[in-house]
């Protein structure tokens, strides 16, 4: 009996084996705890929100790299050369169609503040600037290539007016110092600079009269509104509402990164800026509006659909194993559910098997009794009480095969009871 239980189950056990080793070919191997985030400059936003996610990754045991830059373009030759994994990105700085990068989320807004000496009168138009000294950004930059769409629109060049490449500390103490007329900057109203130039009062800020109008020329644009006193009611920054065009931060991704690291790093993105901010409503970031590059195709599913149910159950990187080998749970179940089909008959039968075994000897008895002699008769009388007292020692069935077991013993009673009126014939 026991060599057919293995004719059985080994051939099962070995096509268990051969099944996940083929289905093990088509799973993706876990992916390396690394990213390397290209931020932009130590002193701007970029870095100080690449810090925060990098603490949060590391509470999940992803070590994260900081990769300075000078900017949004510098961040997309360093995606480019696969020396960065994730970038940030001024929504709008990339518009063509790449291959190799593609956007995973919208963060916050970054409104553009043009700052200008006052000199007695305001600035209400851009055109106004025509002849004067400009900084627009520094080379590499998100600022230098939103600055230059502007002017552009309004007709400033560098044939009728002077531009500068200046990063934004320098061309603010250019600005006050009154070498240059006036700066552009995309930053985040949290930037001490700006607080600084807004709290100035040498220095004023451009309202965008025509806000609307190039929103609607750029589709990556929107038109914000500052109000008075916003940033410091005690101070009243700004003195007066403003009008201000705000494209948005974006992190974008080589298109073969991990997917399982992407819905982790979108994840804590979402801790960080789902809040509430000055010019945001609750939840409104991230998201996936306007984008400029193609989503990746992770991305746009965690936005559509958020976190899986074995994510909202289970840590983050447990529910990203059990998910990688849902394949292999396939073929298992598709093997599992005829074993199991099959394991009440094999049980009974095994617990049977524990009786049944001794009825050959029982046979065996029963058939010799008339052909033996009064010893011999003696003799197996005496065999059958030992095979009783053997059967009780060694026979351990449940107590659902008791009925079995109580057969066999009224059966060696039958023979018993043969036996001794045979000897007492």
């Amino acid at each position: 009996m026991k060599y057919k239980f293995f004719t059985i189950s080994i051939p099962i056990l070995l096509l268990v084996i051969a099944s996940f080793y083929i289905t093990s070919k088509f799973i993706k191997p876990a992916p390396k705890k690394e990213i390397t985030i290209a931020t932009g400059t130590k002193n701007g936003n970029y870095y100080k929100t690449a810090l925060i996610y990098k603490e949060l990754l590391e509470k999940e045991n992803v070590k994260v790299n900081l990769l300075t830059s000078e900017g949004s373009i510098d961040n997309i030759k360093l995606l480019k050369e696969n020396k960065a994994d994730i970038a940030f990105l001024q929504n709008g700085t990339i518009k063509s169609h790449q291959e190799d990068i593609k956007s995973l989320a919208s963060i916050y807004y970054e409104p553009l503040w043009v700052f200008y000496r006052n000199e007695g009168f305001s600035i209400n138009y851009v055109i106004q600037l025509i002849s004067k000294k400009i900084s627009i950004g520094k080379e590499g930059s998100g600022t230098k290539d939103l600055a230059l769409k502007v002017l552009e629109d309004n007709g400033i060049n560098k044939e009728n007016s002077q531009i500068f490449n200046y990063d934004a500390n320098r061309a603010k103490d250019e600005l006050i110092k009154g070498n240059i007329d006036a700066m552009f900057v995309v930053s985040s109203h949290n930037s001490e600079a700006i607080r600084e130039l807004l709290s100035n009062p040498k220095i004023n800020v451009l309202s965008f009269k025509r806000a609307k109008a190039y929103s609607r020329k750029y589709p990556f644009l929107e038109a914000l509104t500052l109000y008075e006193g916003t940033l410091d009611l005690y101070k009243n920054l700004p003195d007066e509402n403003i009008n201000l065009l705000a494209t948005t931060a974006n992190l974008v991704v080589k298109s073969d990164f991990s997917e399982e690291l992407i819905r982790l790093v979108l994840k804590k993105v979402k801790e960080v800026h789902e809040k509430k901010d000055l010019f945001a409503k609750p939840q409104q970031f991230p998201n996936n509006i306007n984008m400029q590059l193609e989503m990746h195709e992770e991305a746009q599913r965690y936005f559509e659909y958020g976190d899986t149910w074995l994510e909202k159950i289970f840590p983050y990187w447990i529910a990203s194993n059990i998910d990688r080998l849902k394949l292999l749970i396939i073929p298992l179940l598709t093997l599992l559910f005829p074993l199991f089909k099959g394991f009440f008959p094999l049980y009974t039968w095994t617990m049977r098997s524990k009786i049944y075994k001794w009825y050959e000897k029982v046979r065996k008895l029963d058939n010799n009794i008339e052909t033996l002699e009064k010893k011999q008769l003696e003799e197996e009388l005496l065999n059958i009480q030992n095979l009783k007292s053997e059967i009780q020692k060694e026979t351990r069935v449940p107590l659902s095969f008791m009925g079995e077991y109580y057969n066999l013993q009224l059966h060696l009673d039958l023979i018993e009871t043969k036996i001794e009126k045979k000897l007492s014939s």
